[in-house]
């Protein structure tokens, strides 16, 4: 009785296994639907740099740190005469004003920045992250700074 169970369920299961190797579905979906994936990822992949107000995640360089504004403020226009295609920015967070330079989306383009700095202007800069000023193109993937 055993050894005809055995049987029973041993060529249940092979014979099922045979079957089931030879089913195939086939889908048919619509040509829209892959160039829809395609959009929705590279949107995907834009937002995926943005904060949640909408604006762009990315580097810039950390000149100066100092509590007189006198001083930030001179900085600010010395980086403005020696870098003019580079944007410089003023924040304040108490007690310290803060002066920074550059739009970077990617952390190697700041560091080549960094490098062509520290030969022009003798004085320490770091990278630091930041949300930075950049407009999307209609033809752009996000991968360029400004």
């Amino acid at each position: 009785m055993i050894k005809a169970i055995l049987f029973c369920s041993f060529a249940f299961i092979y014979t099922n296994s045979l079957f089931a190797a030879r089913d195939t579905v086939i889908v048919h979906q619509d040509s829209r639907l892959e160039i829809f994936t395609q959009k929705e990822a590279a949107v995907n992949k834009i937002t995926a740099q943005m904060t949640s107000t909408g604006k762009f995640r990315g580097y810039r360089l950390q000149v100066l740190n100092t509590r007189n504004r006198e001083l930030a403020f001179k900085t600010k226009a010395d980086l403005l005469r020696l870098f003019p295609s580079q944007k410089t920015y003023i924040s304040f967070q108490a007690p310290n004003f803060k002066v920074r330079i550059g739009n970077f989306l990617k952390k190697p383009d700041a560091v080549a920045f960094q490098k062509q700095f520290a030969k022009a202007y003798n004085q320490n800069a770091y990278i630091v992250e930041d949300v930075i000023d950049y407009v999307l193109k209609d033809d752009d993937d996000g991968a360029t700074n400004q």
